[in-house]
């Protein structure tokens, strides 16, 4: 009888937990979540369409995709009298970046007027004053999903699109009768897209929530980035992409009081609102700002404990970082709220705080997106008062002369970036070199001035973006604008060139601007005969510097000298650059142009791009997006598992960007070293050097990083256990390197000191060829940023590039990533001097 009520006892048990088990894995479905799972238990308006009746099923069964969300908004639109409905812009794969715009019906056929108003209340001399307050409209702006794989934020927006639109006014008075929200349901169409494909596609009918299941593990290069795999959230500040610039553009026309950024962090988590860290806090970032952070916390805190959820602040994630969704708006007189829930990264997951569900994630994000809606209320008054007092504080004579160094491209770049953050610039020419000022504000303070003193050791980003340094242009601050005749800037005006005459011996290119190897890249790809001459002359008393790339007009003979001269026409137009037609190839001072020892003609790259596997989709990225969108030259981005069996004579640059290449194996390696012989080039970024060395195919040798030493330290305590080896880490500061100005892979450059982007322990040691280093680190070389404790030491007479040979191929290492987000347009250069002219370097330089 003992052993059966045992037995019984254990059935019981069994079903129990069985039973458990299945109602947390069919919790999903629709049956067991109505509206009032994510939704307080009001009085719908029965004309607005529910997300069920749109979608044929609850919003957690299955992962929304972009073009349902786009189409439930653009029906949202039209039902409700409450939301204006804004394309923004259009992302690389075409899909529409859409803002909900939401208010008082009566506030809906005045948007202008209230956009007008709250920007007079933030200009000193907008007319306004503090007794205007009740009547100025407060603007809050609320994002999701920047990230596409962190998904429970896009799909959340459904849910609170919805409330919106369908609540009983009366609920909403408060927040929307005098106030407007920008309402942004997906930040990153293209990467949302993409992984809700995949989660989708790999839900099973029965979920399992084991981690190991193939719905959690996303391929190659996942959904967290976008169409060209970079992380959108790093990108406020440098806003290289379409996403990023629509969004931005909309942000300083109606420079909201708060933004907020809904993301996901790992499963075993629980979720995250801001504050953030305190010692790690921007210090351009008024004390105001986080106190204004906190007090908003408090209706975030109240929301989850109604609920019951798991939660946390004021740690593990930093403000410091104004690149980033929740920092960008502290440097603008706005609140940046950071989201952070536990994903399931599908649709059910095993966690150390049991099973979490989809929709589980979902519901946190409506309870504190509604919860912003209370808090922004609430606290409007006071949003106003600080971002008033922001601006006004804000306003100086002074700014910052930046010169073009005599590279016009990449002064166009930096000042079209800067002039997207609402900044004014002006322009004059100076003697060869146009000047730029750029006004004093506390965002371009914030990103012209070096950093070199932090509270803290760690970062959760980079720490330091100083843009004039990441485009390697000379610039001084001044206390006002110097001199007379500066004209206003405009990024959006054409560049203009005039007609480039017929020339009768050749054409010259002159190497200084950012875009002369798009240039040559175009003449290459015409099929045209190209030189390029390593050694400075002077012709028609002008002189031209080594990398000046001449166009002969006989040596030409598959194309008509009108035909030439046509394309290089078209080239200029292309590309904003002068051509030089000559009538001699005997220069004032220099080797005629017909000498082999000076000219050299130069190959089409025919380029792959070595992906998957452990090599660093972030990198891959930098590479592809910078030869595919800014160069126009085609890539293969050929799989590591594909090396071996692809013909890899079909190229003559390989490209291997920082990260692990196990997956490319013992034949595909062999493959690689059959492949290097006269004309090829193999270009490797930071840990691929190591590989490449590993395998006979350079000669560098990667120096070891120590750690700075303790002192007379036997232990430390266990509690500064993590923040000492945080302290370790690199995140990413600027270090000043010597280029040798007359190797090809420095053509183009005016000054020798050129400040590289460093992140990672990368270094490699001085190689035994004197003339195999084109850029060497030297002492004292940190610029701006946190450096760990005796790394600017160990850097010291470190190569940050080095070129050596194997089989008559040439392998060019970079120590760091010259590409680095896009945006570091100085050491681009060097990158693309490795393609077009990296086959050209001596055997004397690389044996």
């Amino acid at each position: 009888m003992r052993t059966y009520l045992l037995s019984l006892l254990f059935l019981t048990f069994l079903c129990t937990c069985g039973l458990a088990q299945i109602t947390a894995q069919t919790s999903n479905s629709e049956a067991d979540r109505p509206l009032t799972y994510y939704l307080p238990d009001l009085s719908y308006d029965p004309a607005i369409t529910t997300p069920e009746e749109y979608l044929g099923w609850q919003v957690g069964d299955w992962h929304v995709s972009h073009d349902l969300q786009q189409g439930y908004m653009r029906l949202l639109a039209s039902q409700s009298d409450r939301m204006t409905l804004e394309q923004i812009g259009r992302t690389y794969e075409d899909r529409s970046l859409l803002n909900l715009i939401v208010t008082s019906p009566k506030n809906g056929s005045r948007l202008e007027e209230m956009r007008d108003m709250h920007e007079k209340w933030n200009l000193k001399d907008g007319g306004m004053t503090s007794g205007d307050l009740s009547k100025v409209p407060a603007v809050l702006y609320q994002g999701f999903s920047i990230h596409g794989n962190e998904p429970s934020g896009g799909n959340a927006a459904v849910m609170v699109a919805y409330y919106l639109a369908a609540a009983p006014y009366a609920e909403l008075a408060k927040l929307l009768d005098n106030n407007i929200i920008l309402f942004d349901p997906c930040y990153n169409p293209d990467g949302f897209n993409r992984f809700a494909s995949w989660a989708n596609s790999h839900k099973n009918k029965v979920m399992t929530s084991d981690g190991n299941d193939r719905e959690y593990n996303e391929a190659y290069p996942r959904g967290r980035t976008n169409h060209y795999w970079f992380d959108l959230n790093r990108d406020w500040l440098p806003v290289q992409h379409p996403e990023s610039r629509a969004r931005i553009k909309q942000f300083h026309e109606w420079q909201p009081n708060v933004l907020t950024d809904h993301h996901e962090m790992g499963k075993d988590a629980t979720f995250f609102f801001m504050p953030g860290e305190p010692t790690r806090i921007h210090p351009m970032t008024p004390k105001v700002n986080q106190e204004l952070t906190a007090k908003i916390g408090k209706f975030h805190a109240a929301a989850l404990d109604e609920i019951g959820s798991l939660y946390y602040s004021g740690e593990g994630y930093d403000d410091f970082y104004y690149g980033k969704g929740s920092t960008y708006p502290d440097i603008n007189g706005c609140v940046g709220i950071l989201f952070e829930q536990a994903s399931s990264r599908g649709h059910l997951q095993e966690t150390d705080n049991g099973l979490m569900s989809f929709a589980f994630t979902i519901r946190n994000q409506v309870a504190t997106a509604l919860s912003t809606h209370k808090a922004f209320a609430n606290l409007r008054d006071d949003l106003l008062t600080y971002q008033r007092e922001f601006n006004h504080n804000g306003v100086s004579t002074g700014g910052y002369v930046v010169a073009d160094d005599g590279d016009a491209g990449r002064a166009r770049e930096l000042m079209q970036l800067i002039e997207r953050h609402d900044v004014t610039i002006k322009k004059k020419e100076a003697g060869t070199q146009v000047q730029y000022w750029v006004e004093e504000t506390p965002f371009t303070t914030a990103v012209f001035e070096p950093i070199l003193e932090f509270e803290d050791s760690l970062f959760y980003d980079v720490s330091t973006f100083v843009l004039p340094m990441a485009f390697n242009l000379p610039y001084e601050r001044v206390a006002k604008l110097p001199g007379d005749n500066w004209t206003d800037f405009d990024g959006a005006a054409t560049m203009a060139t005039p007609r480039i005459a017929m020339a009768s011996y050749a054409y010259l290119l002159g190497p200084d601007d950012y875009y002369s190897p798009k240039a040559i890249y175009q003449l290459l790809d015409a099929g045209v005969n190209v030189k390029v001459s390593d050694k400075p002359f002077t012709i028609k008393g002008k002189t031209f510097a080594p990398g000046t790339a001449m166009v002969p007009v006989e040596n030409n003979q598959a194309v008509a000298p009108t035909e030439l001269n046509d394309l290089i026409n078209e080239v200029s137009a292309n590309t904003g650059l002068v051509f030089t037609p000559i009538a001699t190839g005997s220069p004032e001072q220099g080797l005629m142009l017909g000498s082999r020892s000076a000219y050299q003609t130069l190959r089409k790259p025919e380029i792959a791009l070595i992906v998957e596997g452990g090599a660093s989709s972030l990198e891959v990225a930098d590479a592809w997006h910078l030869l595919d969108q800014r160069f126009g030259i085609p890539i293969t981005k050929l799989p590591q598992d594909r090396v071996a069996r692809a013909d890899l004579s079909r190229y003559n640059t390989i490209i291997m960007v920082d990260g692990n290449y196990r997956d490319i194996g013992g034949s595909g390696t062999k493959a690689i070293q059959d492949w290097m012989g006269s004309g090829n080039v193999l270009i490797t970024l930071k840990n691929a050097g190591r590989w490449a060395a590993d395998n006979g195919l350079s000669k560098l040798k990667v120096r070891s990083r120590k750690d700075a030493d303790e002192g007379d330290e036997a232990r430390r305590p266990y509690s500064r256990a993590s923040r000492d080896r945080g302290g370790k880490v690199l995140g990413g500061s600027i270090y000043q390197a010597e280029g040798d100005l007359t190797h090809p892979l420095m053509f183009g450059m005016q000054r020798r000191e050129i400040p590289m982007f460093k992140r990672g322990n990368t270094m490699f040691e001085m190689p035994e060829n004197l003339y195999a280093s084109p850029l060497v680190y030297r002492e004292n070389s940190l610029l701006s940023g946190y450096s760990p404790r005796g790394l600017e030491t160990q850097l010291t007479n470190s190569a940050a590039i080095i070129v050596s040979g194997s089989r008559g191929g040439r392998t060019i290492s970079f120590a760091d990533n010259p590409n680095f987000r896009a945006f570091w347009y100085g050491s681009n250069r060097l990158f693309m001097n490795a393609i077009i002219f990296g086959d050209t370097v001596s055997r004397a330089a690389v044996e």
